[in-house]
């Protein structure tokens, strides 16, 4: 029973923790867990998750004692909007699958950064507390990308504390990617590189957030800027690849894996459905489909969401609270999902999109019905990465096309290190909106902080007029997918 419990302690608080963990040390409690109960708020969370609190992390923890160890369907996790939860079509999340089994040299498994007890990525908060627990010594913490660069100091928890600040800060790793050979730009700049040289070496260290591997039913694309994808690929394919690619690289695996543990990895994690299951309110009552089992049945076809098939009313989730909603948090929730179907502005300037200058909504992007993703593999600029947009402790890279001598910088030039393309600079793929508030921060450079943030960012970026209620509403709404 010990043994299951810290097996349990492990996989719950951090998925990669125990392998520089003394077996005797104290694990984290289930006490310390954070919790969001609003007052008056514990009687409808109970008859959501069928646990409160603390409760529900136990609960986990005792079924654990049984021949097959396995996270049981629809098994709460806290986060700072409620509970998420995940629903596999195996019937659990099997624990003896090779997805948390060690097959690098460096002692981590997929799980490492792609935790179950926080929507299968990692968010600051859980990377900092596995730093303090370790001394910055669990396997998340290594050299080869978690650190500024891959010859940082390393040999104390002080120089470890800076080595690896942005993946403690914004939970960004590295990925050093190369200019490519046949390519309509050259590298002219850069600045803020830490102690990696790309000028000389043309490999940019780049810095993104983990995707998260779980709904990848919906995928398009694999990767940010979609480099698994090659041409002629299917989705599960890309990621067949990716597998491989991330024991070899993230892992540091001196083997290839083998084609049959592929296929159970990539089984697995597209059996995998994860969502918010309470936030202002429980989201599966009185007729709505929040949740991941609903999310599991959701149909899905590349590309089925376009013009001329373009219907703008993306989700459906809780039109049934909108007539006669069960309290305010229900009405406000509703009212989100409306204004994320229904509210318009002008979207101008986005390379990647049809046309530079329509009238669209969130949905204009957001286009997968009910998940929120880019229903197509294409990519787009939104100026995330502009240069006026850059934190102090992000690179800067200046580009100039090889043809018309234009300049443009970037903190991440996006698709364009893939194609090599002029026009791909600062295109990525448009992530899915389900379970959105395990993984703060946001975009693929962590710059959101917030859900609120988000909102801000779109507000200002395409000038949209909106309230302080309707962006209370749309909070409200995106924070329940």
């Amino acid at each position: 029973m010990f043994r299951n419990l810290l097996i349990a302690s492990t996989i719950l608080s951090g998925c990669g923790r125990g392998a520089q963990v003394a077996d005797n040390q104290q694990q984290p409690s289930a006490a310390n867990l954070p919790t969001t109960i609003a007052s008056g708020e514990t009687q409808e969370l109970a008859a959501t998750s069928g646990a409160v609190g603390n409760s529900s992390l136990n609960t986990a923890i005792g079924r654990m004692a049984t021949p097959k160890r396995m996270i049981p369907n629809l098994q709460p996790f806290p986060n700072a909007r409620g509970y998420a939860a995940t629903y596999s079509t195996a019937g659990g999340v099997d624990l003896d699958n090779l997805f948390f089994k060690s097959l690098g040299s460096n002692g981590r498994t997929c799980a490492s950064c792609h935790s179950p007890s926080t929507g299968w990525t990692v968010n600051p908060t859980d990377i900092r507390s596995r730093f303090n627990a370790t001394n910055g010594l669990d396997p998340i913490f290594r050299p080869i990308d978690g650190a500024v660069c891959a010859n940082a100091n390393v040999s104390t928890v002080q120089s470890r504390s800076v080595a690896y600040g942005l993946l403690l800060r914004k939970g960004l790793f590295r990925i050093d990617l190369p200019m490519p050979t046949d390519r309509d730009f050259d590298l002219v700049n850069a600045i803020g590189v830490y102690c990696n040289t790309p000028m000389q070496s043309q490999f940019l260290p780049l810095f993104r957030r983990p995707l998260p591997s779980t709904n990848l039913k919906f995928l398009a694309a694999v990767m940010w800027d979609g480099r698994e994808s090659k041409t002629g690929l299917s989705v599960r394919e890309a990621l067949l690849n990716q597998t491989n690619n991330a024991s070899v690289g993230h892992a540091q695996a001196t083997a290839q894996v083998s084609p049959a543990d592929r296929e159970k990895i990539v089984d697995f994690e597209l059996g995998l459905f994860t969502a918010q299951i309470s936030s202002l309110a429980p989201l599966t009552t009185n007729g709505a489909n929040g949740g991941p089992r609903f999310l599991a049945d959701v149909p899905f076809t590349i590309g089925s969401n376009f013009p001329p098939n373009f219907n703008p009313a993306i989700f459906n989730l809780f039109t049934s609270w909108r007539a006669r909603p069960a309290s305010a948090g229900h009405a406000a929730i509703a009212r989100g999902e409306q204004i994320f179907n229904t509210k318009k502005f002008r979207i101008r300037n986005v390379a990647g999109l049809p046309s530079a200058d329509f009238e669209g909504s969130c949905g204009t992007c957001h286009n997968t019905p009910n998940v929120g993703g880019f229903s197509s593999p294409g990519f787009v600029n939104i100026g995330v990465g502009a240069a006026n947009r850059r934190s102090p402790d992000m690179p800067l890279f200046t580009f100039r096309n090889k043809t018309t001598g234009t300049t443009v910088a970037v903190s991440d030039p996006g698709r364009a290190l893939i194609t090599g393309k002029w026009d791909d600079i600062g295109k990525f793929k448009t992530p899915s909106l389900r379970a959105l508030a395990t993984r703060a921060p946001y975009f693929h450079d962590g710059s959101a902080a917030t859900i609120e943030d988000v909102i801000t960012f779109y507000v200002n970026r395409f000038s949209i007029t909106m309230t302080p209620q309707e962006r209370t509403d749309l909070s409200a709404f995106l924070r329940s997918l």
